[in-house]
């Protein structure tokens, strides 16, 4: 549910800019809100579960997001609907920082690879499903039924989860940590807040350099607290663990590079070769696809042979993938583009399930909710550090080789993402030369 809102919401937007007599700059914040929230909340949400329990959080989650959710089909007002899309992510931050972890501690003893792959899996239908769902819902019964939708399976998913997750064992008596959550939460907004509008702005603007810098102070003061307090909200501690840092610095730095590629797909698609919206869409449903067949494998392969192997074999084949990006043409072979996909979705699905596996087995049991909370945000972060640079380099590149024009030609179009594409080919460079760091330990 948590990824599939995601998505689900996106074709939607101009409905609800028409409905609800909103601008589209105006409207983007029913994104842009549920993705600030989660970010800003994953790893309070992790710690929370290992002081609460993961199961009891997890169930609180399905709960809160299905409220939320019904509290967005009754909005009739822009200002209602995002708040109601705050609550709603609020549960998904409960979901997304526990299910790896409730998996890697049912599974700690054999198969938390594969078992960790066939998360990967969902997560992937999720995302692939969302607009197609989405669209038929917001066409046929509008747009209050893209959420809607979440409440019966939310209902179910609980009543499930009270019958089939195992039971917490108790509570910890452990003070929470107010100061820090709220110094990563003011931290964190204003981050990926200046960072999502520093393209309208200017990266060189006073808003975005003052911004930056005070988002930076924030988290410098969240350090020092974290560092001093007896019982911090995030456990820096975690990264002393090689495995842990490598795998979630890589994962962040793959996510970034990725979306480079999801963002800017549909462009080349639409604007050079001339698709229409959902043929744009079938061609992009080869990336998830994919990967929802490759996770599940690879993550039962990692159980047998470890994931430093399959690790470094995904990322070269999504290197493999840039490569191939680079050429694309005004006149590319429609069968040779599925190919490049499927590279994609072949390396996204060698790499994740293997990497999940490395992260979540390096921590103790006791933290597996921070550490999924913090996976979670490694992975959240890289997307919106890769949907803002892709997007300023290719404006950046258009106005280069267009030459200005209000309308640039497919010749500078194709110019401008190949700038993007060797872009997202160095961000994957650096992810393996991180990712090799693991081939030491």
């Amino acid at each position: 549910m948590s990824t599939l809102d995601g998505s689900i919401a996106n074709v939607a937007l101009p409905t609800m800019s028409q409905e609800l007599s909103a601008p589209i700059h105006l409207i983007q914040w029913v994104l842009t809100a549920y993705l600030l929230t989660i970010c800003a909340t994953l790893p309070i949400m992790g710690k929370l579960s290992d002081l609460l329990g993961r199961t009891r959080v997890y169930l609180f989650g399905f709960l809160l997001f299905a409220f939320g959710s019904a509290l967005c089909g009754m909005s009739h007002t822009l200002g209602f609907l995002i708040f109601s899309r705050i609550v709603q992510a609020l549960g998904a931050a409960c979901l997304m920082s526990n299910s790896q972890a409730i998996v890697a501690e049912t599974f700690a003893k054999g198969d938390r690879g594969r078992a960790l792959g066939i998360i990967g899996t969902v997560v992937s239908l999720g995302s692939l499903t969302g607009p197609g769902i989405g669209g038929i819902l917001v066409d046929r019964f509008g747009w209050p039924t893209i959420f809607w939708i979440n409440v019966p399976i939310g209902a179910l998913a609980f009543l499930a989860g009270l019958v089939f997750l195992p039971k917490d064992s108790g509570r910890k008596r452990e003070p929470f940590d107010y100061a820090g959550s709220g110094l990563f939460i003011v931290g964190m907004t204003a981050f990926l807040y200046i960072l999502s509008n520093a393209q309208d702005w200017g990266w060189a603007s006073a808003a975005v350099l003052a911004g930056g810098a005070g988002s930076l102070a924030v988290f410098a003061c969240f350090y020092l607290w974290e560092r001093r307090v007896r019982y911090p909200m995030l456990d820096f501690t975690l990264y002393r663990i090689p495995a842990f840092a490598v795998g979630n610095l890589t994962a962040l730095l793959v996510f970034a590079a990725n979306f480079f590629t999801t963002v800017m797909l549909p462009f080349y698609l639409q604007n050079v070769l001339g698709l229409t919206p959902e043929s744009t869409g079938y061609f992009m449903m080869v990336y998830p696809i994919t990967m929802a067949v490759v996770a599940p494998m690879s993550g039962f392969l990692s159980d047998k042979m470890g994931s430093k192997l399959l690790t470094t074999l995904g990322l070269a084949v999504t290197i493999g993938g840039f490569l191939c990006l680079t050429t694309v043409s005004a006149n590319e072979n429609r069968i040779a583009l599925v190919s490049f996909l499927v590279l994609f979705g072949l390396g996204s699905g060698l790499f994740q399930s293997p990497n999940n596996a490395s992260i979540m087995g390096a921590v103790p049991l006791p933290k597996l909710g921070s550490a999924g909370g913090l996976n979670a945000l490694a992975r959240n972060v890289g997307m919106v550090l890769g949907t803002s640079v892709s997007v300023s380099i290719y404006a950046t590149g258009l106005r280069h080789y267009g030459g200005g024009a209000a309308t640039p030609d497919p010749q500078a179009m194709i110019s401008a993402l190949h700038v993007v594409f060797w872009a997202g080919l160095a961000v994957c460079l650096l992810a393996l030369s991180v990712s090799l760091r693991r081939l030491k330990l």
